[in-house]
């Protein structure tokens, strides 16, 4: 897939962990981990909200786009 998921980045940036993001969030910690692995087809704008309030961060820290070869 051509879209990354840095959430692993911006937790260690922030010295947070995944289960402390996931309570804040109000997700469960396989749906965090499903989508930090990238296998997660989409995200809920409300869930990239929290996410991107929980780690004081834009929605561009979180995503990024990366061309196929």
């Amino acid at each position: 897939m051509s879209i990354i998921v840095n959430v692993d980045v911006m937790l260690a940036k922030r010295k947070m962990t995944s289960g402390e993001l996931a309570e804040k969030v109000g997700i469960t910690a396989a749906n965090l981990s499903i989508l930090k692995t990238g296998k997660a087809r989409a995200i809920r704008f409300s869930t990239l909200d929290a996410i991107c309030k929980a780690l004081d961060c834009q929605p561009g820290d979180i995503l990024e786009y990366c061309e196929e070869e």
